[in-house]
């Protein structure tokens, strides 16, 4: 049984293998890392573990049972009780539940953990598999997302309340 786990120094070879092997699968529907991104991984990723400490994000892989990462499920711009939700899932993983499953444990972890009442994803308007990802996950669109939030792609902003509305309407935190 895969399981969701915040990110620490130990998983950046399992991560790399990750981005390695899916990266022509991601560029298909959401912005390429580029090449940069690869050749300066171990900086980049000490500088996330460095934003996860001091607050700003936290970063989550789902790990398979063997070791391999599965997938990322990312908290970032945490503020205000609010963050935005960027997620990714290896290719061979898809169609079977998980990416819904690891956005439902990242909700109740970010309203118990992490003390958010909100959380934003926005997804374009081509990745139909996301979307049903996070209508499943209790995310409803609430507005047009722009280019700059895409990788230069259009689409929309989905939200989703770990706690009760001002209207009184509640979206529930799952529960395992």
């Amino acid at each position: 049984m895969p399981e969701l786990k915040r990110l620490h120094a130990g998983h950046a070879s399992a991560v790399l293998a990750f981005e390695l092997a899916n990266r022509a699968y991601f560029a298909g529907t959401v912005s390429d890392r580029g090449d940069d991104y690869f050749a300066r991984f171990t900086d980049r990723y000490e500088d996330l573990l460095a934003e996860q400490e001091a607050g700003i994000c936290a970063f989550h892989v789902l790990v398979a049972e063997d070791g391999a990462v599965l997938g990322r499920f990312n908290l970032v711009d945490i503020e205000d009780h609010g963050a935005v939700l960027g997620y990714r899932v290896a290719q061979h993983a898809t169609g079977r539940g998980v990416a819904t499953a690891a956005v439902r444990e990242l909700c109740r972890v970010a309203a118990v953990q992490y003390g958010l009442h909100r959380l934003r994803a926005a997804t374009a308007d081509q990745n139909v598999a996301s979307q049903r990802v996070l209508a499943k996950a209790g995310f409803v669109p609430v507005g047009p997302a722009g280019p700059a939030h895409l990788g230069g792609k259009s689409g929309t902003w989905f939200q989703r309340d770990l706690l009760p509305r001002p209207d009184g309407v509640r979206q529930p935190v799952d529960r395992p």
